[in-house]
């Protein structure tokens, strides 16, 4: 191998000469810097009134459901008053039905988990003034020692999860704002920035399989001391946030105590008493309306997505007839859930989402998305259709032995990274009787070719690489909401 020129080596050498740093290109000069513009710091003066949500992967490898190692995604809400971490969330890729369902668990309280001490769980916290907080929200009970905030505006870069239309949806449903953070302007999302940065250095570097920023912060073996599962990391970062909260915070302090440090769960007990306390009580209804919306059709079959035919008994009023809503065409109003299309929930004149099954729900009886339904169709796709309802069956027979293969062990690599995108935890039934007949906690479907603008932000990525689908997409919607 020929030796570099002489320019090249005293650049490499006086690179490598800098402590603790790789060689690297130039800084980027972003137009905050060229401009002149200055940095303003983020205050707030109540819990809420800003909230900054941000995405970036976690310095840990984690076991994904189809045997890969590789870091996770974490998403997180930081409150700017009370620099409380409201929600934070683990999972291989995240979606907007996941971030759109994060909103809502920033709103309602962190139930305290059986083995954790008691200075973990709120009414064991002497920060926090419980027995007051208890006689507004019964749900704070058994809650974990955390604070519990309904933001006001929450502040986003421009990524495609934030910027979709289930996410901006979302906000809407629940009255909040969205300001999005300028292009080439770190500093406009410097506090939920800078908590990454505390989780990577708090709790990331005591795990196994921390890999650090670079590779010069990291062990020799990381992917063979890597043994946690992204739930397991989950569950971990649940517990660490609660003590996170009893830790001093160097920008938090009182006016009448501006030497002292406070903790956010401090900060939190002050400011309540001033800006007052509302309990968000969310139903389960609330929790199906957070998720991704698409507008479809109802025919003299049903309603038909992506080869999928979706059918009851309570559509016969309203097939071929027009919705109600202008402006879409006579389309009706759908909310599917992008992990499990096996049903979804359309709106009627009644105003209700209301559960439509797919007709072939009962041949199938695990949670698929359409990934693995796009698999099968194209398998599929030079056989002799013949008849659209005997195809649509043999779809549906095609996926029912993919998931035998897969349980039994016979099945393929492909397929085993392909069925690992649907998350692998038993499902209740969909149907709650002792809820609003007709309404359920539907897991509902995905884009097909006739889809409108609004649904381009849930197009699958080109990454071919298996995601596994987790996250708060995965919920029973009325089962969630008997939890408060």
């Amino acid at each position: 191998m020929p030796a570099p020129s002489q320019a090249t080596l005293y650049r490499l050498v006086t690179t490598l000469a800098r402590p603790g740093e790789l060689p690297s290109g130039p800084v980027r000069q972003t137009p905050a810097s060229v401009d002149g513009r200055a940095f303003t710091p983020t205050t707030a003066l109540r819990p809420g009134e800003q909230v900054q949500v941000d995405t970036t992967r976690l310095d840990v490898l984690a076991l994904f459901d189809d045997g890969r190692l590789a870091r996770p995604e974490l998403t997180i809400a930081v409150d700017v008053a009370t620099r409380a971490i409201l929600a934070a969330v683990l999972c291989p890729a995240t979606k907007a039905v996941d971030a759109a369902l994060l909103l809502a668990e920033m709103a309602v309280p962190h139930p305290a988990r059986p083995t954790w001490p008691n200075i973990l769980r709120m009414d064991h916290a002497p920060a926090l003034p419980h027995r007051q907080l208890a006689t507004l929200d019964e749900r704070l009970a058994g809650a974990a020692a955390r604070p519990v905030v309904l933001p006001e505006t929450i502040v986003v870069d421009r990524g495609k999860v934030f910027v979709s239309a289930a996410f901006t949806a979302a906000c809407e449903t629940l009255g909040i704002s969205v300001q999005p953070a300028p292009p080439f302007a770190p500093t406009a999302k410097g506090i939920v920035e800078r908590a990454f940065g505390t989780i990577n250095a708090l709790f990331c570097q005591h795990l196994p399989g921390y890999t650090g920023s670079d590779v010069t912060r990291r062990g020799p073996d990381t992917e063979k001391d890597a043994c946690y599962s992204v739930a397991q990391l989950q569950d971990l970062l649940d517990e660490w946030l609660v003590h996170y909260h009893h830790r001093p915070h160097e920008g938090l302090r009182h006016p009448m105590m501006p030497k002292k440090a406070l903790t956010p769960n401090q900060i939190w007990a002050a400011l309540v008493a001033v800006a007052g306390y509302v309990p968000v009580p969310l139903t389960g209804s609330d929790y199906l309306e957070l998720l991704p919306v698409r507008w479809q059709a109802i025919t003299a079959s049903g309603i038909r997505i992506h080869h999928r035919t979706y059918d009851a008994d309570l559509l016969a009023p309203y097939r071929g007839q027009p919705s109600p809503v202008a402006g879409r065409g006579g389309k009706w109003e759908i909310h599917y859930n992008p992990h499990d299309v096996r049903q979804i929930c359309v709106r009627l004149p009644d105003g209700k989402l209301t559960e439509i099954p797919w007709i072939h729900r009962d041949h199938v009886h695990q949670p698929f998305n359409d990934h693995t339904w796009q698999h099968i169709r194209t398998l599929a796709l030079h056989s002799n259709h013949g008849d659209a309802e005997q195809h649509e069956a043999g779809l549906a027979d095609a996926l029912d032995q993919l998931m035998r293969r897969v349980h039994s062990g016979h099945a393929t690599r492909t397929e085993q990274a392909l069925l690992a995108r649907t998350a692998h935890v038993p499902i209740p039934t969909a149907r709650r009787p002792e809820h609003d007949a007709g309404q359920s906690a539907s897991r509902p479907t995905e884009w097909d070719e006739e889809d409108s603008i609004d649904d381009l932000d849930d197009l699958p990525d080109d990454d071919p690489r298996p995601a596994a689908a987790t996250g708060f997409g995965l919920y029973d919607a009325y089962e969630e909401a008997d939890k408060w």
